[in-house]
């Protein structure tokens, strides 16, 4: 769906840029395009760039070759590592944020204590790992364990991706299209394309925790809202290792968190910050974020991503509460929205929607119908500033959401009146219906089904830890029953009772169809 509201968190990341993240990955992103020109998609590294470069690139793996450019053998490589590279650098990337590929020129003065660190005995030499093990680190031959591994063979394209084959259990190939291709112009008209969102709402999970902690907005008046929202994220949130991660994080929120130690001016402890204990909580996987939009991809730089991944989360735990927990799945966003979302313009909008409900929900149509019709509330006003500003999407430009395409039943009639002012008549019980559906059933059924057959190749490389939304609560043995009854557990989460012989609790799960 088009960005909206959550365009705060867009802004957070872009107009504030303002973290240190954001500002390297512009660096990241700069260094690719301007190597794209050249016909280079491997990335340039140096001794003053490569610790930053590493540290702040979102992809989960990275190559670095050490070469030399005098020698003829590396020279000769050269065409065979750029192949490669084009399938996962640049613009047109086959499979983007998944592998950052680099060079480094140990012939260069600057270069020489960086590849010693590394134990470059000959050339060209490439080593495999996270990128941030790189970081600071080096490589010795006679370590018994490190997460950096020298890549003995790959002497040509083919065996090179062969060795990326079979260390990441894909299948990428050279005659794999332009990302976009199958991407852009389809999203909103094609229902499979939201298959393809469940690693955004991953994505934007992630990347919102990690603004949470960064700018360390965890404080005794915004402490109960967030446990809330984590209930609702561990029983109804579409990816099942987004939920096993909120979960962790909920079960140990007192510890990591404790509400004693915060000071009484507000300020909260170190440890619920991005440098405390609750940092070293990766809520959906350590592979996430991996710094790539697939549903969510705009047509430029800046554009849809971030917002409409969490958008599109909402959207999904809007549908997968029951009717008993409607009015509280509602307040719990309202509540997250209004303390930690820090554009303060787009949360004043969005607390003056959450104030108009005059009485509680009792059924979870209600939520749901109420979602959607605040986000094309917020769809209509951004039209008019982006119409004005030239400031949107030109391929995704804001509109009523569903479009015709996706569901023709959701339109009435236009009345005579309705004619005249040009507003849609909605047809709501239709609406509810492709709501559940689309931001349901098709949003994680229609992804398993293409990994059976086969689908996509970025989808293999995380398809085993991605389940049913359908399927699920996560359920720790001995749960934090203080924190569930206090925040009044989401369903599921009233069999959450907490543990403090964490090192011996282990996780059941509990298959729930919705």
């Amino acid at each position: 769906m088009n960005c909206s509201v959550l365009l705060l968190f867009l802004i957070l990341s872009v107009t504030i840029s303002v973290s240190t993240g954001s500002h390297q990955r512009a660096i990241l992103r700069a260094i690719i395009k301007e190597n794209s020109k050249d016909g280079d998609f491997a990335v340039d590294l140096n001794a003053t760039n490569f610790d930053s470069v590493l540290k702040e690139t979102p992809a989960p793996y990275a190559i670095v070759e050490f070469f030399a450019h005098w020698c003829p053998a590396c020279r000769n490589y050269k065409p065979q590592y750029e192949k490669v590279a084009r399938l996962f650098n640049g613009a047109d990337a086959s499979h983007p944020g998944i592998i950052l590929m680099t060079r480094v020129d140990c012939a260069l003065t600057i270069n020489s204590n960086l590849c010693d660190k590394f134990s470059v005995g000959h050339f060209p030499m490439l080593f495999w790992g996270p990128p941030k093990k790189f970081v600071g680190g080096g490589w010795d031959p006679k370590q018994e364990k490190s997460e950096i591994l020298p890549i003995e063979n790959g002497r040509t394209a083919d065996i090179l991706l062969g060795w990326i084959n079979k260390q990441l259990g894909s299948s990428y190939g050279f005659d794999d299209g332009k990302y976009e291709k199958e991407h852009l112009q389809a999203n909103t008209s094609d229902p499979g394309q939201i298959a393809k969102a469940i690693y955004d709402i991953e994505e934007a999970t992630s990347t919102a925790f990690g603004i949470i902690l960064d700018h360390k907005m965890i404080k005794p008046v915004t402490r109960a809202s967030l446990i809330k929202f984590l209930q609702l994220l561990v029983a109804h949130h579409p990816s099942k290792r987004c939920r096993k991660g909120s979960a962790d994080v909920l079960v140990n929120f007192d510890d990591l968190c404790p509400s004693e130690t915060m000071s009484v001016n507000n300020e909260e402890a170190e440890s619920c910050s991005k440098k405390g204990a609750l940092g070293n909580y990766q809520i959906c996987g350590k592979e996430v974020p991996r710094g790539y939009w697939m549903y969510c991809r705009g047509s430029k730089n800046y554009t849809r991503g971030f917002s409409c991944g969490l958008w599109v989360l909402l959207h999904s735990l809007s549908v997968r509460v029951e009717d008993g927990e409607s009015n509280m799945a509602f307040r719990s966003t309202c509540d997250f929205i209004h303390n930690f979302f820090i554009c303060e313009e787009c949360r004043q909008h969005f607390y003056e929607m959450c104030s108009s409900v005059s009485s509680p929900f009792k059924k979870a149509r209600d939520f749901a119908l109420w979602l959607w019709s605040a986000h094309n509330k917020v769809n209509e006003r951004l039209m008019k500033d982006e119409a004005s500003l030239g400031t949107g999407d030109p391929e995704f430009p804001k509109a009523s959401w569903p479009s015709k395409q996706l569901c023709s039943l959701c339109y009435l009639s236009p009345s005579k009146a309705n004619k005249e002012t040009s507003k849609i008549d909605w047809d709501e019980e239709e609406v509810f219906k492709f709501l559940v559906s689309y931001y349901g059933k098709e949003l994680v059924t229609l992804h398993k089904e293409r990994e059976q057959q086969g689908g996509g190749q970025t989808e293999k490389v995380v398809a085993e830890e991605v389940v049913a939304s359908t399927h699920a609560v996560v359920v720790p043995v001995g749960a934090a029953l203080a924190i569930a009854v206090a925040s009044c557990a989401f369903g599921a989460l009233a069999y959450i009772w907490r543990s403090r012989q964490k090192k011996k609790y282990k996780y059941l799960y509990s298959l729930k169809n919705i």
